[in-house]
């Protein structure tokens, strides 16, 4: 299971196509075939129930035409007076004879016998036959019973082809044995009857209470076949056992004692079953190969945008190639996908190209603030050389403004990107130590930073040029002026503020700094530079803003950037 589920897509694909269509299919086939076959089982059975109980019917209203025919000519005069003579051969007995056994007389042979066992009338001959014996025998059997006894052809002497014979006795006034009415069935006379119950195809065997031969539907088959069930019977091993190419049913028939035994052919025989098996294997077969084919091409046509997604994911990831685009081929959920994958792809791209733009800019600005400090290396020697020269002339304003100079040098070509706010706070300082000098500490400078925002990272110098602007520009003439930094947390945001108290900005030069453009900017560059490092640090959604103070004159510069702290 483990090797299926970490096989290819489309050979998942292709198993699972061809399991749930063949699975589904054989299990339906294989139930569909056995329902066929108990239904033609069970149809068989129960045709040949029908059969049976028509057979049983047949024979069962035969011998009840045989009683009545049998009371019928005992009640007649002149049936017993002729009993009772012994008088043979007479025409008005014999037409009064036929008369009353004519129900039957198309069915079997009637014939009448006196008490003595001598017959006198015959329904098919008029000739005598040898008397029966009433001491045993048929006539013994059915001397003092009123319901007939039937034997077969065999306890009968001189049946001549008799395969069934029945006598019932007749009483006479006083009530004693007036004689006997015999039926005799012939092969051709139980032909006649059995062939309106069972159909050809299926053969008919009628047998003693001892399974012997009675009649047989085929009479070459009668001794071999009675004898054969026989021994199935005495083995117990039941009609239907073994790979008989036959079934049997068996019913009773009351009046005669007979079994009715019907014997026909199975609906799926050895062979027939073989048969079916072949042909269900060949249709198996041909089912399995158009599976596997519409599997195939189903897997195929499935697998293979998925297959070209996957082969231009590789592209981009292994090569960086962002020009590779899927075509979808469908208005589906694998076109949707590809139209993503393709818009991603675009957008991608997009932002490469504006990461690059970014990178850019952000040199720019960076080789700017540095062609903007002239030779820091240079700068920082000569700086070095004043304060000397100012500490031996007892000048010590130009030794302190050029301490901090250099220092200020000296930070700027240090190598970190990012530095704590205090650090930058501390740059300040001694920045606006110069500047004091320079205006004789007309101004006041205030900084109002919490001291937990001191360890709060921000990008070098930039603090330094926006101070810078509120002094040079937000102070002029301006008389004891204020400079204010303050900084702020505003959740994950830090916002530091640098105000003045100067003649403030015009109203159409209010707002984000970066909505300026490039040219508005060009008379600041320092703000447009640090405003242009924030952006491309950070992203649009920070930089500077510009605005008039609400509480007074002056001018409001917020620089806001993330919230973030050196990890430990």
């Amino acid at each position: 299971m483990k090797r299926f589920l970490s096989s290819s897509f489309r050979n998942r694909l292709f198993v699972g196509f061809l399991c749930g269509s063949l699975i589904p299919l054989l299990v339906c086939s294989a139930l569909l075939l056995q329902i066929f076959r108990l239904q033609m089982t069970q149809d068989a059975k129960d045709e040949a129930q029908e059969e049976l109980a028509d057979a049983a019917q047949q024979l069962d209203e035969t011998v009840e035409l045989f009683v009545h025919a049998a009371r019928a000519v005992e009640a007649d005069g002149i049936i017993a007076d002729a009993l009772e003579s012994g008088l043979a051969d007479d025409p008005v007995v014999y037409n009064r004879f036929l008369e009353l056994t004519g129900s039957i007389r198309g069915s079997a042979c009637i014939e009448l016998y006196d008490a003595s066992g001598r017959q006198l009338y015959s329904t098919r001959s008029l000739a005598h036959s040898e008397p029966l014996p009433t001491r045993w025998g048929l006539l013994y059997a059915a001397s003092g019973r009123l319901s007939p006894v039937f034997r077969p052809g065999d306890d009968v002497s001189g049946s001549d082809g008799t395969c069934l014979a029945g006598a019932v006795q007749l009483s006479g006034e006083s009530g004693g044995n007036a004689g006997y009415l015999l039926v005799r069935f012939s092969q051709s006379d139980l032909d006649r009857l059995m062939d309106s119950a069972v159909p050809s195809g299926n053969d008919l065997l009628l047998l003693s209470s001892f399974w012997r031969s009675v009649y047989c539907s085929q009479p070459s088959l009668a001794d071999s076949l009675s004898e054969e069930l026989r021994e199935r019977l005495l083995s117990g091993a039941g009609l239907n056992s073994g790979q008989d190419e036959f079934s049997y049913s068996v019913a009773r028939s009351a009046p005669t004692g007979l079994y009715i035994v019907l014997r026909q052919p199975k609906v799926f025989t050895s062979d027939t079953i073989s048969l079916v098996y072949a042909i269900s294997g060949a249709c198996a077969l041909v089912c399995i190969a158009v599976s596997v084919l519409l599997s195939l091409t189903l897997s195929r046509q499935l697998s293979r945008p998925v297959s070209r997604l996957h082969a231009a994911i590789e592209e981009v990831s292994s090569r960086n190639n962002l020009d590779v685009y899927v075509q979808p081929e469908h208005d589906d959920e694998l076109g949707a996908l590809a139209e993503r994958f393709n818009g991603m792809l675009i957008a991608l791209k997009r932002n490469q190209e504006q990461l690059v733009e970014n990178q850019r800019e952000l040199n720019e600005a960076q080789i700017r603030m540095l062609q903007a400090q002239l030779n820091p290396h240079f700068l920082c020697n000569t700086l070095d050389t004043m304060k000397w020269f100012g500490k031996i002339n007892k000048v010590p304003e130009v030794a302190v403004m050029s301490t901090d100079l250099a220092d200020i040098l000296r930070f700027c070509v240090s190598p970190e990107e990012f530095v704590p706010l205090s650090r930058e706070l501390e740059l300040i300082g001694r920045y606006v130590e110069i500047q004091r000098i320079r205006f004789s500490g007309s101004f006041t400078f205030r900084v109002d930073v919490p001291e937990e925002l001191e360890g709060a990272l921000v990008p070098k110098m930039i603090l330094q040029p926006i101070v810078e602007n509120a002094l040079l520009h937000g102070l002029e003439d301006v008389p004891d002026g204020v400079v204010e930094v303050l900084a702020r947390a505003d959740g994950e945001v830090l916002k530091i503020c640098v105000s003045d108290s100067g003649h403030g900005i015009p109203a159409e030069l209010e707002g984000e700094y970066s909505c300026r453009g490039e040219e508005r900017s060009r008379g600041h560059l320092g703000l447009y530079n640090v405003d242009t490092i924030i952006r491309k640090h950070y992203g649009a959604g920070y930089g500077l803003r510009l605005e008039n103070r609400k509480d007074g004159p002056g001018t409001m510069v917020t620089a806001t950037l993330p919230l973030v702290y050196k990890e430990a």
